[in-house]
């Protein structure tokens, strides 16, 4: 695919969640992880930037994402103090094409530390905000997971695919049912369904049919 040289610094930027909460109670929330989607045609790097560099470690700052994929990154808080309580810090990314200098977007994400849980009415001031660099750093035996969005969305779509089978399976029993004036066997008069019934389901099938397909 051709390079989209018409994106000037605008290419949405796509992550999961939109902020990271932290409580100093609660341990298993001092490390959590971002996700960052590249849903383009085209591999994107990647750069994370921090407001307070020395607050936090991030396994694999810099990067890149294959197009279609998504790519797990892990953000550890590493001073979990009372001064730090109700402190907003903000990470950027900040994304740009393989070969290219020039950014194509960026994206802040917030990052808040509460003793318990969080304090909407606590809040830090945006003023002089500055980003820096974060240094490389890499954790042992943990490296940053890469996946397919596609792969995420099939097994998504798995419980529908389910349902649209069984359809299927139910409108082929009633076709394969005896029409009404019909006499076949000792089957009871209930299950002999009309010629309206019968077109009714041939033609749910049908439609059934095309979303198989499709899938």
């Amino acid at each position: 695919m051709q390079s989209p040289s018409f994106i000037e610094e605008k290419l949405p930027v796509f992550s999961f969640p939109s902020s990271l909460n932290f409580y100093s109670d609660d341990q298993s929330s001092h490390k959590q992880i971002l996700t960052l989607y590249n849903p383009y045609d085209f591999p994107l790097k990647f750069k994370v930037l921090c407001t307070a560099p020395q607050k936090f470690t991030v396994v694999d700052p810099e990067g890149s994402i294959r197009p279609q994929c998504c790519i797990d990154i892990i953000v550890r808080h590493n001073d979990i103090t009372q001064n730090n309580y109700g402190v907003t810090d903000k990470f950027r990314i900040q994304v740009q094409e393989h070969g290219q200098h020039q950014f194509l977007g960026k994206k802040d994400i917030s990052a808040t530390l509460y003793p318990s849980k969080p304090d909407t009415n606590i809040s830090s001031s945006a003023e002089s905000e500055q980003f820096e660099q974060l240094s490389k750093q890499s954790m042992p035996m943990v490296q940053a997971r890469q996946y397919s969005i596609n792969g995420v969305q099939g097994r998504s779509n798995s419980g529908l695919s389910v349902i649209v089978i069984l359809a299927a399976i139910v409108c082929i029993i009633a076709l394969m049912l005896p029409t009404k004036g019909e006499s076949v066997g000792s089957l009871p008069p209930y299950v002999h369904l009309s010629v309206h019934q019968k077109l009714i389901a041939a033609y749910t099938l049908g439609l059934v049919t095309m979303v198989i397909f499709r899938t």
